[in-house]
């Protein structure tokens, strides 16, 4: 069983306050013990694609990097390019995106560095054990760093059913070719639902959707099964099949988070932020309502039981009615799921705890 360390949002004096809280959740997990002098220590987290602004605040990031410069160690910020086309596709536009969104080394008192390189090159194979995979692709600049902090803004995401520290490892730590390695499912057309506006070929990364006499139609063979249509479709016209492609698809997310950590063990610590939980992962260029309160912060040693932790202490809340949240409203019950109906994000810490990245069991520990 793992200690999972909690702080909630109380606060009432100058040494309470969310800042201070970080600090000590950092002391109380034992990531002094992994961060060593000298090393080069990765802060891994999501920026936000431009348009959203739920992201995580970057003043939490700067106690993260404060607490690893006190080891003596040398922090850098970091990410990896997208597989779609957006604002964080290439080093240049993701790094300025970092700096719109004030990841600024004059706000958080590190570099931002994007691990995969300008375009998404600078990656090495790593071995694993994985259901789906041997090999993941895994980004240089994290395979390169000494030690890792993970910080995850928990949130829905439509696929996954949930992003956390399992989903910032997986898609966060790969290259664009990792990432299509994961999502490798393929949408499908509903022709006679389809009104020809043309918006999928729009945002599809790859040019794998055209129109064909007024109708979409997918190329399956250009397709790197990322959503992106489906996401833009206003009449509802592209889906996957969940029936067979959720499962494997966490399944593949979950082999590439153990690729992550490779060769890392007893490196890497993680703090998941339960503050605005919205419906969809950060990689969307909006920010919807949250669907549930404010909770606190976590840390530990363990992605799978913080995970574990953070969709336990979620679905004890009351979901907010008027938002995306559709049903499970009532405390206990889950609220990733009463968002996207279609997918489970609980079958991640499940899948993950079964080829070893973690153990699904947990102790709560309040500070």
């Amino acid at each position: 069983m793992t200690d999972v360390y909690f702080a909630d949002l109380r606060a009432r004096g100058p040494h309470e306050n969310k800042s201070q809280k970080i600090r000590r959740l950092f002391d109380a997990a034992g990531f002094g013990r992994m961060v060593r002098p000298g090393d080069l220590t990765a802060i891994k987290l999501h920026v936000g694609e431009r348009g959203c602004d739920t992201y995580l605040r970057p003043i939490f990031a700067r106690q993260v990097v404060e607490k690893v410069r006190e080891r003596g160690a040398h922090p850098f910020i970091t990410d990896t390019g997208t597989l779609y086309a957006g604002s964080r596709s290439d080093a240049v536009r993701h790094t300025v995106t970092a700096i719109e969104h004030g990841f600024d080394y004059a706000v958080v008192g590190a570099p931002v560095i994007i691990a995969d390189g300008l375009r998404g090159g600078h990656w090495r194979e790593v071995p694993i054990n994985g259901k789906h995979f041997e090999r993941a692709r895994i980004a240089g600049g994290i395979l390169d760093a000494d030690s890792m902090i993970v910080l995850s803004h928990v949130k829905g995401h439509d696929l996954a059913g949930f992003g956390g520290a399992i989903k910032n490892l997986a898609m966060g730590c790969s290259p664009p070719s990792g990432k299509a390695e994961q999502h490798a499912g393929r949408p499908f057309v509903e022709v006679e639902r389809c009104g020809g506006c043309g918006k999928c070929t729009l945002v599809c990364p790859q040019a794998a959707m055209t129109l064909v006499e007024g109708r979409a139609h997918l190329n399956p063979e250009h397709c790197v099964g990322c959503g992106d249509c489906m996401r833009a479709c206003p009449e509802g016209a592209i889906e996957f099949d969940w029936t067979t492609e959720i499962r494997p698809f966490i399944e593949r997310l979950c082999d590439y988070a153990l690729g992550a950590v490779h060769g890392k063990a007893g490196r890497v610590g993680y703090i998941n932020f339960l503050l605005n939980i919205t419906p969809d992962c950060d990689c969307v260029p909006w920010s919807d309502a949250a669907i549930v309160p404010d909770i606190g912060i976590l840390a530990s040693t363990d992605p799978v039981a913080i995970d574990q932790a953070s969709l336990d202490l979620v679905n004890s809340e009351r979901g907010f009615v008027r938002t995306q949240l559709a049903a499970n409203h009532a405390p206990g019950e889950d609220k990733f799921r009463g968002t996207w109906d279609y997918t489970d994000g609980r079958y991640q810490t499940t899948c993950a705890a079964r080829i070893g990245l973690g153990e699904e069991d947990y102790r709560l520990i309040e500070i």
